[in-house]
């Protein structure tokens, strides 16, 4: 007999982000900041003192300490992994036993409810209402559905959406034994976090990353503040050496340059508000019924009907966005000035040539 592949992976497609080589990459929710000259120096002593023949630190202490400094909280309370994605399945698979009922939302990001599916979950979907999540309604359905996790973005991805953190704090308390997971990786760019209350309750897990606003996407590194019991626990169903030294060290590093990172921040934070007021400028003058969404994060959401033509004609003009077929909608994040006056001025022709012109 031939060995056949198990069932609920048979019909899997591997991830595949956008393929070619484009002038502008507004598609990734990265930051557009590289780390500058000064950190590089730092980074290659880093690499020359590296002792490559030895595991790295399991716990990630000095990336853990700088980490945990940098956001004013204990290091006790911190779990590091190899990007938020290892923590996601670990939370799906190790916090969780089989057949578990897991609330995700909708719209969201789509691998909260992927890794349950691999852990063999049960997946109960709370639809937001008009892209915001009523927490009232969303702690009925917790209980209602008598789930055992809860996990969302907050702010949102791909919305920009949130909410504030007496919200937070309520649905905590409301959601009773259930373990409620806020994915904070985007939380950087909006003032309404409670991960510093994290020890405060027995059901919290925060998570941070630093592929956004810190701007290290390529060396993979997310986090997990919760109290001591679950971090103790978390700490001990990861993989010992999980997180490669490279990237502790250079975590470690770029963590300690607090000034530069929050200057870089508001620096996002004050592109992706000029963006926001350039699209919504434009699809005002020419009265389009565009659906702009006002963002906490580091991208705009524009549901519209013309989305996949506007996604096709920005990548024959070298920009790179993302299309979600099923909202019918772009998620553009904030590049530099230059960038996204470039993708306004694309923008705004795809206006006059395929929209006035047909008009006519």
């Amino acid at each position: 007999m031939a060995y056949n592949l198990c069932e609920k992976v048979r019909e899997l497609e591997p991830y595949e982000p956008i393929k070619g080589e484009y002038k502008i990459r507004l598609d990734a929710n990265e930051s557009f900041y590289n780390m500058p000259d000064e950190i590089k120096t730092e980074i290659k002593k880093i690499i020359d003192e590296t002792n490559f023949n030895r595991y790295p630190d399991p716990l990630a202490s000095g990336l853990i300490n700088s980490f945990a400094d940098y956001y004013s909280i204990s290091s006790e309370l911190v779990t590091a992994t190899n990007g938020s994605d290892e923590m996601l399945y670990l939370l799906a698979s190790a916090m969780l036993e089989k057949g578990s009922k897991v609330v995700v939302a909708e719209p969201d990001f789509s691998m909260y409810a992927f890794y349950s599916f691999l852990s063999e979950n049960q997946i109960e979907v709370y639809q937001k209402n008009d892209l915001e999540i009523d927490v009232d309604e969303l702690i009925s359905f917790i209980n209602d559905k008598k789930a055992d996790m809860v996990i969302f973005s907050n702010p949102c991805n791909p919305t920009g959406r949130g909410i504030n953190k007496e919200d937070a704090r309520r649905l905590v308390k409301g959601a009773g034994d259930c373990l409620v997971v806020l994915d904070e990786a985007y939380m950087d760019f909006w003032n309404e976090s409670i991960l510093d209350e994290a020890d405060k309750y027995d059901n919290l897990i925060v998570l941070k990353t630093a592929s956004k606003a810190v701007g290290m996407a390529s060396i993979r590194l997310g986090f997990a503040v919760a109290n001591k019991t679950i971090t103790k626990a978390l700490r001990a169903v990861k993989s010992p050496y999980n997180v490669n030294t490279l990237s502790q060290k250079i975590g470690e590093c770029v963590y300690k340059h607090k000034e530069l990172l929050q200057q870089r921040r508001d620096d996002i934070i004050k592109n992706t508000a000029a963006l926001e007021s350039g699209l919504r400028k434009i699809t005002e003058n020419y009265s389009l019924p565009f659906e702009i969404y006002s963002t906490y994060a580091n991208f705009v959401f524009v549901k519209t009907e013309r989305a996949k033509d506007i996604f096709e004609y920005l990548l024959e003009n070298s920009i790179a966005v993302r299309y979600f077929g099923k909202y019918s909608a772009l998620r553009i994040t904030s590049g530099t000035e230059e960038e996204n006056k470039a993708l306004l001025v694309q923008f705004e022709q795809y206006i006059i040539k395929n929209v006035l012109k047909r008009n006519r």
